[in-house]
């Protein structure tokens, strides 16, 4: 992988409700054509769409269109600013926008499942713009009452004392977290903690860690809106799914294979949270599976 910084040179600035955030579009890298099909990655926390240059170096006759949420990798961090999954979808929408994407196959991890989930929503409701052909998933709170928050979050969450233990925060401490949650098959090496490290304390994000978690929050507001847009969809939808995640794990997948039984689901026995880290070549290959000329 290329470090976050040279990932992040990528990235282009984007207007969004009074912030900027970081868009990038392989088309203007010289990576794809403007008629390519679109891939929309939404990324998970604490990372950033750094996250996906694995499976896109896989990938061949993709437009990746992405935006590192608000509070995230090289976008702006605004302290105190109630980041909701709603405005991070108008952040997304805001970007397809600007590129005058007009359909695109959606995939999402972690934080992200649940800003997929809300335009989804929009979608069934009749106010999305952009047509939204197929949806691939990574592991991430679908089901709010599956979610089981890492100690590191609970502590991050506590309402006396969040803000604290985020401004506390060390590389050293922050690898402890994703250690955690990361699978068997490959090792977890110092180069990638390093590099979500430096999007995450990129313009001190760090010391706002436990303002990004009122995702969690929305997620229960939401709860049968978003379970209904992602169960009803109609979509076809392929989930590649660690199972050794303990915070959105096989349990998840579970409920997935009662709930949507003519859904693709993909679980991944020796893999942790983070697939398009640790199994580039599986969610590759499922985002491959929903390419429109096939």
């Amino acid at each position: 992988m290329s470090s976050f910084e040279e990932w992040a040179a990528r990235s282009t600035r984007l207007p969004v409700d009074g912030l900027s955030v970081a868009l990038y579009d392989s088309a203007s890298w010289g990576d794809a054509d403007p008629d390519d099909p679109v891939l929309t990655y939404c990324h998970g926390y604490p990372s950033s769409t750094h996250d996906i240059e694995p499976v896109w170096e896989r990938l061949g006759g993709w437009r990746l269109v992405a935006i590192d949420l608000i509070g995230f990798g090289a976008s702006d961090k605004p302290r105190g600013d109630r980041l909701t999954i709603h405005r991070q979808a108008d952040a997304v929408e805001a970007a397809w926008r600007e590129l005058g994407v007009a359909s695109t196959v959606l995939q999402s991890h972690d934080y992200g499942v649940s800003v997929g989930q809300e335009l989804l929503a929009r979608r069934a409701e009749g106010g999305l713009a952009v047509d939204v052909t197929a949806a691939v998933w990574h592991n991430g709170g679908l089901y709010p009452d599956l979610h089981r928050p890492t100690v590191g979050q609970q502590l991050l969450r506590d309402p006396d004392h969040g803000a604290e233990v985020a401004a506390s925060m060390t590389e050293e401490l922050f690898r402890s977290g994703i250690e955690v949650t990361w699978g068997e098959r490959v090792p977890l090496t110092d180069e990638v903690v390093h590099e979500m490290w430096v999007g995450l304390s990129r313009d001190g994000g760090s010391a706002m860690a436990h303002e990004l978690l009122h995702y969690m929050d929305d997620r229960k507001e939401h709860a049968d809106r978003w379970r209904g847009a992602l169960e009803r969809s109609g979509l076809p939808m392929t989930f590649v799914w660690g199972d050794l995640d303990p915070v959105s794990g096989a349990h998840v997948m579970e409920r997935l294979r009662e709930r949507m039984p003519d859904a693709t689901l993909l679980p991944l026995a020796d893999v942790g949270h983070w697939p398009t880290l640790e199994a580039p070549d599986e969610v590759a290959a499922a985002v491959e599976s929903h390419r429109p000329d096939i």
